[in-house]
């Protein structure tokens, strides 16, 4: 009887695949970093988590040309990019977002269509490369921008946090409808969560 050795799944891993958990390391990492800014209140803490998500970028694209480099890509290793992006590129910066004071309940719906628009992005972008792959052929473009377009919103909000317009400074100020808060500037989270669920097509480089 063959008994599965331990971790046997790990074994399996790729080299690319270690560089796109990386990615999904510092997607966690950022998360991390906002929840201690919201204990601690120290600004710090938000500029380590806006910091991660350039590294996370970096890693997924090099998770990517690492595969091709050595021809190994495979059916796990799309599905971990996915979810690694989902963290990285869509909770991250909604979480982020939060933590630099966008908390009302119409940020939160907002926030939470960007989190749904990127899943939705990278689910139909799986299933499209996966039929091009049956055909024998590639994915020659993007339909809808892709999900790490959201780095422009977290050099946003980095940038906020260095000029203290963040939480009752944010630019824009605070609506309330309803009793309820609405921060304008959480709507280019909407624009952006529209881009991405969009029929635009975007040539893949």
């Amino acid at each position: 009887m063959n008994r599965p050795k331990p971790f046997s799944m790990i074994r399996e891993f790729h080299l690319a695949d270690w560089f796109t958990l990386s990615n999904a390391f510092c997607g966690v990492g950022a998360l991390f970093a906002v929840m201690t800014y919201l204990q601690t209140n120290m600004e710090l803490h938000l500029y380590f988590a806006c910091g991660l998500i350039p590294f996370a970028l970096l890693f997924d694209v090099l998770d990517g040309r690492i595969a091709r480099w050595r021809q190994q890509s495979s059916a796990m290793g799309r599905e971990l990019d996915s979810l690694a992006d989902v963290i990285s590129f869509g909770v991250a910066p909604a979480v982020i977002a939060y933590g630099c004071g966008m908390q009302g309940l119409f940020d939160r719906i907002v926030l939470l269509f960007f989190v749904a628009a990127g899943v939705s992005r990278l689910a139909r972008y799986n299933v499209t490369a996966e039929k091009l792959a049956d055909a024998g052929d590639k994915v020659k473009y993007f339909e809808g921008t892709p999900i790490p377009t959201s780095l422009l919103l977290v050099g946003i909000l980095a940038y906020a946090v260095s000029q203290d317009a963040i939480g009752e400074q944010m630019w824009f100020g605070v609506i309330y409808i309803g009793g309820f808060q609405f921060h304008p500037l959480v709507l280019m989270f909407a624009v952006s969560g529209s881009l991405m669920i969009s029929r635009i097509k975007i040539p893949k480089l």
